[in-house]
């Protein structure tokens, strides 16, 4: 399909791995020049040389920013506009797991840290790049949710919030910008094979003295058990909706959050 935005300028935080990397391969195979960002230049780096390898490519281009630091946000936002004349679209897939457990052992640190990744680092995204896409009268962004939102679980409370949180600044932002032809949603996936995931995995494992693969059947029978295709999602499957949202085919979605989640969440209106 061509999603018309062959040229446009891409933007995608946590960029390097996961859901933002594979984002970012369907978006330079339509002709879009992406810029990833994450922590580190080098891990940037690295992924960067792979994937110009893999895709044969120069439509790519990496920019080291921490979202916890909004002058570091700033500067990147000031740089892009200065190399690129600003950006068409955003993608913000940066996000951590954060702190987990029971609910009375989690302390206003173990928030505070998750929020200011999760949320705070969303909102300073935002706040840098919608001016870019103002001057242009044109703008995409998708903000990277989670099955969380809607179905909370007990050991992830801060997570949940967050999640949930991000669901309803997407539609604030979608009501105050889509006037300006500047469309706004989110996208909330389930159990992807991803880093974080993997990272859980690893510990239930260890928890539960068994191996990976046997932690993932016990997570999916016990966790996840509307997980109807019975598997783990893999990046690109969520990608694939993430570039639908980034496109000119999706001149009439705003304000809209799609679940890319096999049916984990149990609710038909969640």
């Amino acid at each position: 399909m061509d999603l018309k935005i062959k040229n446009k300028v891409a933007l995608i935080t946590g960029g390097d791995s996961g859901i933002g990397l594979e984002t970012a391969k369907l978006l330079l195979s339509e002709g879009v020049k992406v810029i990833l960002s994450d922590k580190d230049q080098s891990d940037l780096d690295e992924v960067i040389k792979e994937l110009k390898k893999e895709t044969n490519t120069e439509n790519l281009y990496g920019m080291a920013a921490d979202l916890l630091d909004n002058d570091a946000v700033v500067a990147m936002a000031e740089k892009v506009k200065k190399d690129f004349g600003g950006i068409d679209i955003l993608v913000n897939a940066a996000g951590a797991r954060g702190a987990a457990g029971d609910f009375l052992t989690l302390s206003d640190e173990d928030w505070m840290e998750t929020i200011q990744i999760d949320l705070m680092g969303a909102v300073r995204i935002a706040r840098a790049f919608i001016p870019q896409m103002q001057g242009k009268n044109w703008g995409r962004i998708i903000m990277i949710s989670s099955e969380n939102a809607m179905q909370p679980y007990e050991e992830e409370s801060p997570y949940n919030a967050c999640k949930a949180a991000i669901i309803n600044f997407a539609k604030c932002l979608s009501r105050i910008y889509g006037k300006e032809n500047i469309l706004t949603n989110t996208v909330s996936p389930a159990f992807i094979e991803t880093p974080m995931t993997n990272a859980m995995m690893e510990d239930l494992a260890e928890e539960k003295g068994v191996s990976e693969k046997e932690a993932v059947d016990w997570f999916l029978k016990n966790k996840r058990p509307h997980l109807e295709v019975q598997r783990r999602g893999q990046p690109e499957e969520v990608a694939a909706v993430i570039a639908f949202l980034c496109s000119d085919q999706a001149s009439f979605v705003n304000g809209s959050n799609y679940r890319v989640d096999a049916g984990a969440v149990e609710s038909a209106f969640g």
